[in-house]
């Protein structure tokens, strides 16, 4: 299965680089853009089937070396194939 990882800043977490990419994108005429946040993705196949099990290691994964849970946070979508 195919598994993403979404992780971007925690909203309560100033975002530099979400700031100047807003910026960038007002200066080029999208004067409506608000609330730019720049984050990570990360994808990777493993074996195995969605189920509570599953997600619950990703959990483990995602919490403990792909996020930083103190200023982070994470969502994974599970593609089956």
């Amino acid at each position: 299965m195919k598994v993403t990882v979404f992780v971007s800043p925690k909203t309560t977490v100033l975002d530099p680089q979400g700031a100047a990419v807003e910026q960038a994108m007002k200066s080029l005429g999208h004067e409506s853009v608000e609330g730019v946040r720049v984050g990570k993705t990360v994808t990777f196949e493993m074996p195995g089937e969605d189920s509570p099990e599953t997600r619950s290691k990703l959990d483990e994964l995602c919490d403990g070396l792909l996020s930083n849970p103190v200023i982070e946070d994470y969502r994974f979508e599970i593609e089956q194939g």
